[in-house]
């Protein structure tokens, strides 16, 4: 009806035109082809998202960078531009956080991290967050099996009438060394078929100045002194292609990515010890592709697969340290059918099935005979959404069907799993003029598997000490947009969460070195949590000025053992307090933009002693652009000053960060 109603005003208001222009009724004349479409909004929890001029604001260069502005987010830096960095969603754990490149989830079997730092955002048009899990049934399997899902899409290239390429040439450098170019190439290959490449390289020395301080537990300095960071450098690579392709009722796309890097490991920081001499390479390439089309009216379906490689080698040649000099192999191989039934306009139902195959080999000369696992794993989805005028319901069961094989001196072990995961989504849309309000909530039951780190590499325990670990998830919220005909604002959006987590044999890793992780069952952790997030738009004259702030409540308690000395204490590196805000203001093609992060106190170990005690941290972040347009050609000149107060602070025990810091930029588009 609504089709219908459209398009008879697009008519009308066609007829009306011809009058106006004193067209005869009874002439012939011809009007080109008008094609009606209506959206609708598939969303029934809207996620927290990231478009790509959003991102260049945010003084943000990889995507955990980006993550530090969502609410509910903590992310594990250990420093530097090469530092590692993993992110944590609602204290469930990084294992819990599923990564979707271009649909496409990002694995790591062996430790179940992925070191967002890889992944730059020079190239990337949006990032989105989603508690519980993406709110649309027609999706892969994978995509309802994490407790929280992060998705990276990538650019798609657009060209307008006329165009066949685009070229974007970018060059940074900063502090610590930083020397940081990269390409993005784009170009039309026919009307149906588009190509991007882009290529990044990155060098820094990692040398930074930082504050060290240390009490004894009477509250006497034990140190404090003013050092540099060694052993801090990276040099890496990145390069990626991918050809997009359009078909009748459908689209493709196929995607390489390649990475590879070698990074000293400054190590903690441990007895007045600055020096390390661990270094780490890595190497990962996969390719994947993705095929969706809709057969007919009431039916879609989508093809994806993925086959990818991962190397690392880790050494230690420290004479006061033991000597380590290992590496792993891990490939992985994925595919998945997902297909959407539409019943009724109102009423549509889905069922996927992906299947994977992880296996890790290594090579560790202090292990006699490490073990080499293999995982295969059955994703199996049912999905249903019912989509009324007031109300937008969605409800999921997820089969995961597990098979590990693990061979080891002349022995081989099998252990089998079989959890299903139940998931519902709910919205309410009451009626209320120039307003979009919703009332949102769902309960979600979801199942993790041990890594093959937690089974087979922990430095202390075995596979047996390590059980599968549950969540259970609750989450309820509102969120309100407001859009103003006024003098000053122009949009207000506030949204409010509360939720509460349980999880069962929650499993805990603590870093003993960078590299190496001790691995326990906490039991049972209760997890209640609250987030606002607020993004105000407004102008004064010819100034558009923008807001988005953020505050996270969490209280992660560990409820593990009665007896225990820090039963119903806060779970290690879990704030109860953390807040962000960014505030942007553009003027005839300037852009200022000032950022402001907030973590309140933490413990780094389950007692809540003086000496684990990690004091609040904050940063202050201020970036100056302007953008120069001449004929078809764009260039975009950018200065970032970061840390400006020159904060001490960690984000993990003993890994100091750097203090304040510069970066400079030259964009150059066509």
């Amino acid at each position: 009806m609504k089709r219908l109603i459209i398009a008879l005003a697009a008519t009308l208001a066609t007829i009306a035109s011809a009058h106006a222009d004193d067209i005869f009724l009874d002439s012939i004349f011809q009007i080109k082809e008008v094609s009606v479409i209506e959206v609708k909004d598939k969303e029934i929890i809207k996620p927290q998202k990231l478009t790509g001029a959003e991102l260049e604001r945010l003084n943000s260069h990889s995507v955990a960078d980006a993550l530090r502005y969502f609410s509910g987010v903590q992310i594990k830096d250990y420093g530097g531009v090469g530092g590692i960095k993993t992110v944590n969603i609602r204290s469930m754990g990084s294992q819990h956080v599923g990564v979707f490149y271009n649909g496409v989830q990002l694995n790591n079997a062996q430790n179940g991290q992925v070191d967002l730092g890889r992944y730059s955002l020079d190239n990337v048009d949006a990032i989105s967050l989603y508690n519980g899990q993406k709110s649309d049934i027609f999706q892969t399997a994978k995509d309802f099996s994490t407790a929280s899902a992060i998705y990276i899409t990538t650019r798609r290239p657009r060209f307008a009438n006329g165009e066949h390429t685009h070229l974007r040439v970018q060059m940074r450098a900063g502090s610590f060394g930083l020397a940081n170019p990269s390409i993005l190439w784009e170009q039309r290959l026919s009307g149906k078929v588009h190509l991007s490449a882009s290529a990044e390289y990155t060098y820094a020395n990692g040398k930074y100045k930082f504050r060290y301080t240390r009490r004894l537990q009477n509250g006497d300095i034990a140190y404090d002194t003013t050092a540099t960071r060694h052993n801090g450098d990276v040099e890496s690579l990145r390069a990626e292609a991918g050809v997009y392709g359009y078909v009748n009722g459908g689209k493709w796309n196929v995607n390489t990515y390649y990475f590879t890097s070698e990074r000293g490991i400054p190590g903690a920081i441990v007895n007045n010890v600055f020096r390390h001499g661990e270094r780490q390479w890595d190497k990962a390439a996969f390719l994947q592709a993705t095929f969706a089309k809709q057969a007919t009216d009431n039916y879609e379906f989508k093809i994806n697969g993925k086959y990818s490689w991962d190397y690392l080698r880790f050494l230690r040649d420290d004479p006061k340290e033991l000597y380590l000099n290992n590496s792993y192999y891990q490939r992985e191989a994925y595919l998945s059918c997902a297909n959407l039934i539409r019943i009724t306009d109102a009423w549509h139902a889905s069922a996927s099935f992906d299947a994977q195959m992880n296996g890790l080999h290594s090579f560790v000369p202090l292990m006699d005979d490490p073990a080499r696992p293999t995982r295969w794993t059955e994703y199996i989805s049912l999905a249903t959404a019912l989509n009324l005028d007031h109300w937008k319901m969605q409800a999921s069961l997820l089969g995961t069907f597990v098979n590990d094989k693990a061979r080891q001196r002349g022995y081989t072990f099998t252990d089998n799993y079989r959890k299903f995961a139940p998931a519902v989504f709910v919205t309410y849309l009451p009626e209320a003029r120039n307003n979009d309000i919703r009332i949102t909530g769902f309960y979600k039951r979801i199942f993790r598997m041990p890594t093959f780190n937690e089974l087979y590499y922990t430095e202390t325990g075995n596979a047996a000490d390590v059980r599968p670990e549950f969540a259970t998830q609750y989450d309820l919220g509102t969120a309100i947009q407001k859009r103003f005909s006024h003098p000053f604002f122009d949009y207000v959006d506030i949204r409010f969460d509360a939720y509460y987590n349980r999880v069962s044999d929650k499993i805990i890793t603590y870093p003993a070195g960078q590299f190496r992780w001790k691995v326990i069952n906490l039991g049972k952790v209760d997890i209640l949590g609250s987030e606002i997030i607020a993004t105000v738009g407004a102008h004064i004259s010819k100034v558009d000025l923008r807001l988005l702030a953020e505050y996270t409540y969490q209280d992660a308690r560990d409820k593990s053992d009665p007896e225990e000395s820090f039963y119903n204490k806060q779970i290690p590196y879990v704030p109860h307090h953390s807040f962000s805000l960014a505030l942007g203001a553009d003027w005839h093609g300037w852009e200022f933009n000032y950022s402001f992060i907030y973590t309140g106190k933490r413990y780094n170990a389950r007692e809540h002693l003086p000496e684990n005690y990690e004091a609040p941290w904050y940063t202050n972040d201020l970036s100056l652009s302007k953008q120069l347009t001449f004929k078809r050609c764009r260039l975009k000149l950018a200065g970032e000053l970061n840390n400006v107060l020159n904060q001490a602070y960690e984000v993990v025990h003993n890994y100091p960060m750097p203090g304040r810091n510069f970066r400079l930029s030259a964009k150059f588009e066509i």
